[in-house]
């Protein structure tokens, strides 16, 4: 009896995940065989200590196979992925980094070719990913698996990003902060060319 309640409820998990892993292919369809995505992008930038959230409005652009730029503030401010290395300007100030050195970085770049190539089959794999569903919007939590002493000098202390299956879209970027603070990134108006 032991065995075949096991045996259903290993059958029961297998099912989700794979349920997931469909979804996740359903909601990032549109990358599949692009050359690139533009779409417009909108940061906000929320301190806890401060009334209203900065807002900049600007655009992203994705080339495949690992290529991400978001611009705003007419190019003051961006982010942008190439390959291993990440470029962030955020105030006048540059910061870089690889998720060669950082670890806070290998689950992001992962996550991130998975969207953009349109291949979710290896996310269960990556340490620290998590994937669950509410209704059409995966949601995708990144926590780097590293000490909280050299959590407390990083820039950003875990990722999440949203997709909505039914429409086949990137809707959203969190990075999270210290504390309360967060930088989120929001993005519509997709163009899709092969």
């Amino acid at each position: 009896m032991k065995k075949i309640f096991s045996l259903l409820l290993l059958s029961i998990l297998c099912v989700g995940m794979y349920a997931q892993a469909v979804d996740f292919q359903k909601a990032v369809r549109k990358f599949k065989g692009m050359s690139s995505v533009v779409a417009v992008a909108t940061r906000v930038d929320h301190k806890a200590a401060v009334a209203n959230d900065e807002k900049f409005i600007g655009t992203m652009t994705i080339v495949a196979p690992d290529k991400m730029n978001i611009s705003v503030a007419d190019g003051k401010e961006q982010l942008d992925m190439t390959g291993d290395e990440f470029t962030m300007v955020m105030r006048g100030r540059e910061h870089k980094t690889s998720s060669k050195k950082d670890n806070q970085f290998v689950a992001f770049q992962a996550v991130l070719k998975a969207i953009i190539n349109a291949d979710g089959s290896k996310l269960h794999e990556i340490p620290g990913v998590t994937l669950t569903q509410e209704a059409d919007i995966i949601t995708i939590k990144m926590d780097p698996s590293i000490g909280e002493d050299k959590k407390k000098r990083m820039l950003f202390s875990s990722f999440k990003i949203t997709l909505d299956s039914k429409k086949g879209e990137f809707r959203t970027l969190r990075m999270n902060g210290r504390g309360k603070n967060y930088t989120e990134y929001s993005f519509s108006s997709f163009e899709f060319k092969q």
